[in-house]
């Protein structure tokens, strides 16, 4: 996509918005008159929305952290590099942390500031602005309300009770409580609703990345999933299919392919380019990548997860292990791997690009999507809460559909060996319906399809304590009770007094 095209890139005029116009929006006091001066087009509402978008991206990794508390916290990943590297992100590996860890404090400073955003354009555009059509409005406010209940879902899986703001607030307003769970996620559940009633199905290319009508229904439907709502999960993510502009890709690798991006598979991506300035380039190929070829070495993969991954009759593995992790004996995309570059023995691939895409000179500046809702979570939303409700048998269809593309690859895709023939015994359908049973093959097909994509710790905590403590039991430190919330940070805790810590 060419700069002049990037909606979501936040070209020269943007910037100011982020900068700027934000240094105007966060005055104590936000009267009538300044929101107005700047909501009076429909230009100007597109630019506000933007920017709500920009906290969403991984131009900073050390910043946007949410892959630390989504998977370094969990069984799938460790921190990796050098010992004192990162000295926080490996205490979130250890669970020695503190209020004032500078991954609790980046995700919560970045969200919080996305939700900020997302007031200032729900704010400008009350239903008494004319100086915008209605048209527009209800996509920006659409996009607004979606953009927000993202950002509070995952600040509420991590973090708990937090406060909850929904208009631009005065230094007075922002001393406020941290409210329970359950009224978070009320509130995303009615951002979700409301987002979901006028946003579009899709957008035309130049608007690539903006949220849709189905990326609302597929949060709610996982808002609902978390809240263990498990007939409303159900009957949301079937009302995402039924959309009928989703579907799985017949290779699963191509979900982390930049020739392959924002597919019919990607309900919600978060953009990225090379090349451009201001920079929006994926910095997280340059965190995940080995230090031999400019990368910075963290983020290994663990045995546990590796062991996750189903085999054939013969032992061919499940063809999204190597999709998903480099290893002995198989190529690092176009160079060879070599086993000095981990010290568990495996480097994550999905946030990664080969050289020949993105050379060493400017490894930070990758230009991958991060998939943050993929069809195939959506199937297995549908999969997990049909079985929870008892529904056992109507559950096995989403994952059975799940199952069979990852096998197809072996049809799909001409690299992989073997290519052409499904090998005896791989990821065949499932036809337990014990409800048991089925759940720990509904958990741990989730783990391998959404294997390093940082939702992991959020599932073993919504687990229950039983199945946390066993996919931590090489934690000493890990408490379910102490640690199955990450605390609200320092930063919170000076300047909200109210905040009942």
């Amino acid at each position: 996509m060419k700069a002049r095209n990037t909606t979501l890139y936040f070209t020269a005029i943007l910037l100011f918005m982020t900068t700027g116009c934000k240094k105007i929006l966060q005055e104590p006091v936000l009267g009538q008159y300044q929101a107005g001066a700047f909501f009076n087009s429909d230009a100007n509402a597109t630019l506000a929305v933007n920017a709500a978008y920009n906290p969403l991206t991984f131009v900073d990794a050390s910043s946007n952290a949410i892959w630390v508390l989504g998977d370094v916290a969990s069984d799938d990943a460790i921190k990796g590099g050098n010992p004192g590297d990162q000295a926080d992100f490996e205490n979130i590996d250890t669970f020695n942390i503190l209020p004032s860890n500078s991954a609790v404090e980046g995700v919560w400073k970045r969200y919080y500031d996305g939700i900020f955003k997302c007031n200032v354009v729900l704010d400008g555009l009350p239903a008494s602005n004319k100086a915008v059509s209605d048209a527009v409005k209800n996509q920006v406010v659409g996009q607004a309300e979606f953009l927000r209940a993202y950002y509070y879902f995952n600040l509420t899986v991590a973090y708990g009770a937090i406060p909850l703001h929904l208009k631009v607030e005065t230094p007075e307003e922002l001393q406020s409580p941290a409210l329970p769970q359950a009224q978070i996620y009320a509130q995303i559940e009615k951002d979700c609703q409301a987002a979901a009633a006028v946003l579009p199905t899709s957008w035309g290319a130049s608007d690539m990345g903006r949220a849709t009508k189905g990326a609302a229904m597929a949060l709610l439907a996982k808002t609902y999933l978390f809240e263990q709502k498990w007939a409303l999960a159900a009957a949301t993510a079937q009302a995402v299919e039924a959309l009928g502009v989703y579907n799985l890709l017949p290779v699963f690798a191509d979900n982390f392919r930049a020739a392959t991006k924002n597919n019919a598979e990607a309900v919600f991506s978060i953009q990225h380019a090379s090349g451009l300035s201001p920079f929006q380039g994926n910095t997280l190929n340059q965190w995940f990548a080995p230090r031999s070829i400019n990368g910075y070495g963290f983020f290994y993969p663990t045995q546990s997860l590796i062991d996750n991954f189903e085999k054939a009759t013969d032992g061919t593995n499940d063809p999204r292990l190597d999709y998903t992790v480099g290893r002995a004996g198989h190529p690092y995309f176009d160079i060879a791997f070599d086993p000095t570059w981990t010290t568990t023995g495996y480097l994550s691939k999905k946030h990664c690009q080969p050289l020949t895409e993105i050379p060493t000179n400017i490894k930070g500046d990758g230009n991958l999507n991060y998939q943050a809702i993929r069809f195939a979570e959506v199937l297995l939303i549908e999969a997990e809460a049909q079985n929870e409700a008892g529904n056992s048998a109507a559950a096995l269809v989403p994952l059975n559909k799940v199952r069979k593309r990852a096998r197809e690859s072996f049809l799909n895709d001409n690299t992989l060996p073997g290519f052409g023939t499904v090998p005896a015994g791989l990821l065949p359908d499932i036809a337990v319906t014990d409800q048991s049973a089925l759940r720990d093959i509904i958990r741990k097909e989730r783990r391998s399809e959404l294997a390093l994509e940082f939702h992991r710790f959020f599932d073993v905590i919504r687990y229950g304590s039983v199945y946390a403590n066993d996919a931590l039991k090489d934690q000493p430190n890990f408490n379910f009770n102490n640690n199955k919330f990450f605390p609200i940070p320092e930063s919170e805790r000076q300047t909200n007094l109210k905040l009942g810590l």
